[in-house]
C-alpha cells in the first residue's frame, strides 16, 4: 500500500483509474500544512477535478462519541471535516462540513499484559456540502492503520498504577509510627514500602488489560488516502 506510484507529467494525462476519469493535468499544487510523516502531499488539478494523490494525510473529526467496547464489525462510523482542506495556493479541495462515512472491519478488545484495544476502519465515502458523493479509500494513519490509544495514555496508566501503589507502600510504612521507637521503624518501613509498592504497581500495570479506545465527539484523527481521490470542482469551487 505504501508503494506510491509515480504521477505522469503534467503535459500528458492524469491516469486516475481510481476516479474513473482521464483528463489533462492543468495545475500541480501541494496540500496546505502537510503532515510531516505523510507519504505524499501532491494535489493535481484538471478541468473538472481536484486529484488528491494517495499518501496524503488529513484530519477529520468524530461526529459522535466513539467507544471500542460498543461497536461491532460492519457498523458505520461518521466523521466530518472541521475546517477547509486547502492547497498551499489557497484552493479549497474539501470544504469544511463535508462528511466521511466508514465502516468497522474489525475490533480487537484490550487484552492482558497491557495490550490496548484496536479498531480497524475503512472510510469509503465522502459527502460534500452539496450532497455530492465521492468514492474514496482512507484508513486511520497509524502504524497498523488502526484506532488505538496513543503511547502517552498507556504510559499514564502505568505511571498511575506505579505511583498509586508506591504511595500505599509509603503509607503502610508510616502507619507503624505508633510502635515504640517509631522514628527507626517507620522510616525503615517506609524506605522498604515505597520501592516494594512501586515495583508491585509497575508489574500490576504491565499484566493488567490495556486501554479501551475512546474518542469524544469532535475529537480529530489523522487518516491517509490509500487511493487517488477525484473531487469535482463544481462541488467545491463555490466555497
Amino acid at each position: 500500500m505504501f508503494n506510491l506510484f509515480s504521477l505522469i507529467p503534467a503535459a500528458s494525462f492524469a491516469d486516475c483509474d481510481d476516479c474513473d476519469t482521464q483528463e489533462h493535468i492543468l495545475s500541480s499544487e501541494t496540500i496546505a500544512n502537510p503532515d510531516s510523516k505523510a507519504l505524499a502531499n501532491s494535489v493535481y488539478g484538471t478541468e473538472n477535478f481536484y486529484i488528491i494523490c494517495k499518501g496524503n494525510v488529513i484530519k477529520i473529526a468524530f461526529e459522535c462519541k466513539f467507544m471500542s467496547e460498543c461497536v461491532k464489525e460492519g457498523e458505520c462510523v461518521y466523521f466530518y471535516v472541521p475546517k477547509d482542506i486547502m492547497t498551499s495556493c489557497g484552493s479549497v479541495i474539501i470544504p469544511m462540513g463535508s462528511k466521511f462515512v466508514g465502516n468497522v472491519r474489525g475490533v480487537y478488545k484490550q487484552r492482558m499484559f497491557n495490550k490496548n484495544a484496536r479498531v480497524y476502519l475503512n472510510i469509503n465515502k465522502l459527502i460534500l456540502p452539496d450532497n455530492t458523493e465521492v468514492d474514496v479509500k482512507l484508513k486511520p494513519f497509524s502504524k497498523d492503520f488502526s484506532l488505538v490509544e496513543n503511547g502517552w495514555m498507556t504510559a499514564g496508566k502505568l505511571a498511575a498504577s506505579t505511583v498509586g501503589l508506591g504511595i500505599v507502600g509509603a503509607g503502610a510504612g508510616a502507619g507503624l509510627a505508633f510502635i515504640p521507637h517509631p522514628q527507626k521503624i517507620a522510616v525503615g518501613a517506609a524506605a522498604i514500602g515505597v520501592p516494594v509498592g512501586t515495583f508491585i504497581g509497575l508489574v500490576t500495570g504491565l499484566v493488567t488489560p490495556g486501554l479501551k479506545y475512546h474518542a469524544k465527539q469532535g475529537e480529530e484523527i489523522k487518516v491517509i488516502f490509500c487511493e487517488n481521490a477525484c473531487i469535482p470542482k463544481c462541488s467545491v469551487d463555490e466555497y
